[in-house]
């Protein structure tokens, strides 16, 4: 059995149920689950806004530590660090498990997963790279950010249950539990730059590039877009199989993705059917509804740097210059 399942607060579930939607039209053969870093007891949600998928919250996986995590990270690092806790869940508590992917909640399946499961059978872990081709402007991201950020994107992971993969998995953990950090001067960028070593560590590592698998905003320069038939495709010619959103808000629609500069809906007219699609789907899902519960587990979001400054040296010297005025 193939199993695939996103995490995500309830602030995320619009997204985590349009990826939902996208796997149950396009392959109903895989088990999807919405591995939840929240608490429903705490947040209420009506019955009528629960998704009609599996719903597993992260205190039901028995992570040691968890509180200890928790006091650490951001909203962001704990929804990624947990990631490999649920993978080893998976294949330790559901026996027919062969294969376990992740996606990030902000992406749709736009095709059946055939290709990616073929490959796992010969291979132990399937990655994609940020880029396949060089970027030859200095706009937002470019090679530099992916040497920060990592050379694979995260937002997609598969791995066949093997023993290689369960190692992979427990290497995996032992980082990210307290080493998930949005931290870029420790060269720490969440669970993505400890995945660079995986290819050197283990074997069977397939690195895919097929345009169509884990199209974003950061491999846009290599791939243009179209629709014909009911079908979007890239390149011309091959299908897009997933689409990642990063970045998207539907409350923002112009904006492409508020983690880059490089392009817009004007310079790439070819993804806007992309994306208005996105948007609808997103809406039905009642996005604006789900946006505005807190996580249960993050008691106080830190302070970034620049308001850091702000309140150490820019407030003393404003309430300075009243006192002189």
């Amino acid at each position: 059995m193939t199993l695939a399942f996103t995490l995500c607060s309830i602030n995320y579930l619009a997204q985590a149920r349009t990826l939902g939607d996208s796997l149950k039209r396009t392959n109903p053969h895989i088990r999807f689950i919405i591995g939840l870093v929240d608490r429903l007891d705490v947040a209420q949600v009506p019955e009528d806004k629960l998704p009609d998928f599996e719903l597993l919250e992260l205190h039901r996986i028995g992570i040691d530590g968890l509180d200890q995590m928790c006091e650490h990270y951001n909203i962001t690092e704990l929804n990624t660090a947990v990631k490999p806790y649920f993978i080893r869940y998976f294949f330790e508590k559901v026996p027919q498990v062969r294969n376990v992917i992740y996606f990030d909640p902000d992406i749709i399946v736009y095709q059946p997963l055939t290709q990616l499961e073929n490959l796992l059978e010969a291979n132990d872990i399937v990655v994609t790279p940020h880029l396949a081709t060089p970027i030859d402007d200095q706009l937002t991201p470019n090679e530099l950010h992916h040497l920060n950020t990592g050379v694979y994107n995260l937002g997609f992971i598969a791995l066949h249950k093997s023993i290689e993969a369960v190692e992979f998995v427990k290497w995996w953990e032992e980082k990210l539990f307290d080493e998930c950090k949005i931290d870029l001067c420790k060269g720490l960028f969440v669970d993505q730059n400890w995945v660079n070593f995986a290819p050197v560590f283990w074997n069977n590592i397939h690195v895919e590039k097929h345009p169509g698998w884990n199209a974003a905003y950061w491999n846009m320069h290599e791939r243009r877009f179209s629709q014909h038939e009911g079908q979007h495709w890239v390149n011309d010619n091959q299908p897009v199989v997933f689409f990642h959103y990063s970045g998207y808000d539907p409350a923002k629609p112009s904006v492409v993705s508020k983690y880059q500069d490089r392009f817009d809906f004007q310079k790439r007219p070819d993804l806007n059917p992309l994306f208005d699609y996105y948007r609808e789907e997103l809406l039905r899902n009642h996005n604006a509804y789900y946006r505005q519960f807190p996580c249960f587990y993050i008691k106080k979001e830190p302070v970034y740097k620049y308001q850091r400054v702000r309140q150490l040296l820019i407030k003393p010297l404003e309430a300075a210059l009243r006192l002189l005025s």
